[in-house]
């Protein structure tokens, strides 16, 4: 079975639920079970509609539940006489789906949940095991989110920029559980770029494109993180590298530059590079001064600091930090890398050490933890 083609679909039935009277929150609940059904019966059993097929089960499931509860009496007028089975209507209402699922009014982990479940199509317990929550915490974190949207009108136009720091967390949420929420990003946000023209859609397509490349290289079989100067670069996809700098270039040529379009002109040009020396540092830098006037964040002068110390030598780099909060996440981290390249070993020894006990997650603490180690070892032959 065709799973991708059975998610793929789950905007359009959504939309066809909504158009016939069912509230978000139903609907939603409604293909879920819809989903559910077509896993146990479509192996055996595959449907020459697959859309329509859904469209009717989802129907009736949310048929069923709205006469089971008397307090939704109400539907049963909208509902009427259950339609006959056939070719569902060929409308596309992922956009809409995708501003409902970012709205301002939702945290971030709500949005990026609803997002997984109502447009990705993943289960409740998939998305648990993405995050590594239990399953009924996350079922009342998109219950929330579901009752918080259920009364929003949609008949203005949506929030692009917030659609895509949805589609950008779950992004880098990467890998964790049973799912690969790297990938499923990959393919929501291919999905919004067909459903909207926007230099910025097509820009984080790229960035993720160029991201998720070098997938397989971040780390080693014993699970321990890679730098992107170790990295193998012979077994970065060649062909998804490719795909994002064409969708880049094409982008960058409509001159309405964004944040994500900068982001992936750095990450086109770490993968333009054979070898970690053939870099170009100083085009990299150009880049992150459009992206320091674009978003004036402090990760995004960090990550420039970084790159000026390869550009400019490490104590141009460590000027540079001196501007910035000691107290931003991985800043320790950044002035230890510097001060090793600068031959400051001792002092680099001891900020990779206090960076290990601030990392945010066991790979990179451990990460961290060797480079200290590696550093004291050298300085007490």
């Amino acid at each position: 079975m065709n799973e991708a083609l059975l998610r793929s679909l789950i905007p359009e039935v959504l939309g066809i639920l909504g158009r016939r009277g069912a509230d978000f929150a139903a609907a939603e609940d409604a293909v879920q079970d819809a989903l559910v059904e077509a896993l146990r019966v479509w192996p055996a059993d595959p449907p020459r509609d697959p859309k329509g097929w859904l469209v009717t089960v989802a129907w009736r499931k949310f048929l069923d539940t709205a006469r089971a509860d008397t307090a939704r009496r109400r539907r049963e007028d909208l509902a009427g006489e259950e339609p006959t089975p056939g070719p569902a209507p060929a409308v596309d209402d992922t956009l809409q789906l995708y501003f409902r699922c970012a709205h301002p009014s939702l945290t971030p982990p709500s949005a990026v949940a609803l997002t997984l479940r109502a447009v990705g199509g993943l289960t409740t317990r998939q998305i648990a095991q993405a995050y590594l929550v239990p399953e009924a915490t996350m079922a009342q974190r998109i219950s929330r989110a579901k009752r918080t949207v259920a009364g929003v009108r949609l008949d203005q136009p949506g929030d692009v920029a917030t659609v895509l720091r949805v589609l950008y967390l779950v992004f880098n949420e990467g890998y964790s559980g049973a799912v690969d929420l790297a990938a499923e990003a990959v393919r929501l946000t291919r999905q919004l770029a067909a459903a909207i023209d926007h230099p910025e859609v097509a820009g984080l397509l790229a960035l993720m494109l160029l991201h998720h490349a070098r997938q397989a290289t971040r780390t080693a079989p014993d699970g321990s993180l890679v730098p992107l100067a170790e990295q193998d670069r012979g077994r970065w996809d060649t062909e998804s590298i490719a795909e994002g700098v064409r969708i880049l270039q094409a982008a960058l040529a409509r001159d309405r530059l964004g944040e994500f379009q900068a982001q992936a002109a750095i990450a086109a040009l770490h993968a333009d590079a054979r070898t970690v020396e053939e870099t170009d540092w100083v085009q990299i830098v150009e880049w992150y001064d459009e992206l320091v006037r674009l978003t004036d964040s402090p990760v995004v002068r960090l990550n420039r600091a970084v790159a000026v110390g390869a550009a400019d030598g490490p104590r141009a780099g460590l000027a540079a930090l001196a501007a910035l909060d000691d107290t931003l996440p991985r800043h320790t981290a950044v002035a230890a890398y510097l001060h090793e390249r600068d031959g400051d070993l001792a002092t680099a020894a001891r900020l990779y050490a206090e960076a290990a006990h601030r990392a945010p997650n066991l790979a990179e603490r451990d990460h961290l933890t060797r480079q200290a180690a590696r550093l004291n070892t050298r300085r007490s032959r």
